[in-house]
């Protein structure tokens, strides 16, 4: 059972199919969402599936992505958190946030979070956050929570073929 996390904002919960699926399914149907994730626009039906990948991520590896809600509204605004699948580069936290939430520091705040989570609960001595060329927000989100520039990779290999910035940080004790 996926753990709860309070921030100011913010509840990092449980996907849960019933109650955040319209919203997933809306932000991952977004271009400017998903083009950073190395997919096109998605219809129902594929959004299904990614959230399927996302809960089925927690009952493999006993981490995953969190639904972040908002305190003050309880709408959906993102999904963030830790991320290994098999092939990956190394643990990653990562995150998306619903274009209807952007630039409103959410990812900052639940990545923050994330990394105490990994660091502090998994044990994770260090993490990565993979960022295609040119999503400044990510960059800036990953500057933010303290991770620095380690190098590029030419793709993912099963995800994206495009240039991806590889930003990380090691746990300070």
């Amino acid at each position: 059972m996926p753990p709860i996390i309070e921030t100011e904002r913010l509840i990092m919960r449980e996907i849960d199919p019933e109650r955040d699926f319209d919203e997933w399914a809306y932000s991952m149907a977004d271009e400017g969402t998903v083009r950073f994730l190395g997919t096109k626009p998605m219809n129902r039906a594929e959004a299904w599936r990614s959230m399927a990948v996302a809960i089925g991520h927690w009952s493999i590896r006993g981490y995953g992505f969190f639904s972040l809600e908002s305190k003050a509204t309880g709408e959906w605004v993102g999904r963030v958190g830790p991320w290994y699948p098999e092939g990956w580069i190394a643990p990653e936290v990562g995150w998306t946030i619903s274009p209807k939430h952007l630039r409103k520091g959410y990812a900052t705040e639940a990545a923050r979070a994330a990394l105490d989570y990994v660091f502090n609960t998994l044990g994770w001595n260090s993490v990565i956050h993979c960022i295609l060329d040119g999503n400044e927000p990510s960059i800036g989100v990953a500057e933010k929570i303290g991770s620095c520039f380690i190098r590029t990779e030419p793709g993912i290999p099963g995800v994206t073929e495009e240039r991806v910035l590889i930003f990380g940080q090691s746990r300070t004790d």
